[in-house]
């Protein structure tokens, strides 16, 4: 993976000395998860803060024997399982790679580090945090308020090519939709479309 990718990411948001950057990238360390693999499964303490530099994973949770998927994380992102990983818990959802991905992970422990030795790290963490929030904020309040072919326009507007990269059964799960009527809307969305 091109490390680059991923300090651009942070620089974005706060600044960087040389000195913290070189710290923060012989802490993250290069992981890969092929398709199908689990990152995190539920009963797990999650163990890491994860960059997905390429790949696409979901986060899902089992109930009553059919698994929900409740969002999707893509390529030059920073996660965890918040809950799991800040409280040393075990997690209540699973991650799973739907393509293949190549991932940056650091310990509990060198986040500290980061803590203490970079006065900006705090304020990057804080930024991410508040971002995941709006976002769950704005699902919650989609799942309320709109349908499910309303709910997938807006994801393709946001984000088409991301979206196509989805298999129909995870993505209708999370629209909270059988897959044959998933079809239909997006038969419905490309008739309308061409005209």
């Amino acid at each position: 993976m091109d490390k680059l990718v991923f300090k651009n990411y942070i620089t974005r948001k706060v600044p960087l000395s040389d000195a913290e950057w070189q710290l923060i990238d012989s802490l993250f360390a290069p992981t890969y998860l092929k398709q199908g693999e689990f990152l995190l499964e539920q009963g797990a303490v999650c163990k890491h803060l994860y960059f997905v530099g390429s790949g696409l994973l979901r986060f899902f949770v089992w109930k009553e024997g059919v698994d929900k998927t409740k969002f999707f994380t893509f390529d030059n992102y920073l996660f965890t399982s918040q809950h799991s990983f800040s409280t040393r818990k075990p997690a209540t959802e699973n991650i799973q790679a739907i393509a293949d991905c190549e991932l940056l992970q650091l310990t509990y422990t060198d986040l500290q580090t980061l803590y203490d030795q970079i006065p900006h790290w705090r304020k990057f963490i804080q930024m991410i945090i508040q971002e995941a929030s709006h976002f769950t904020e704005e699902i919650l309040t989609e799942l309320q308020t709109e349908t499910a072919e309303k709910r997938y326009q807006k994801m393709l507007l946001d984000n088409r090519a991301m979206i196509q990269r989805i298999p129909l059964k995870y993505l209708a799960s999370y629209l909270g939709i059988a897959p044959q009527s998933l079809s239909r809307i997006r038969k419905n969305s490309a008739k309308t479309e061409r005209t």
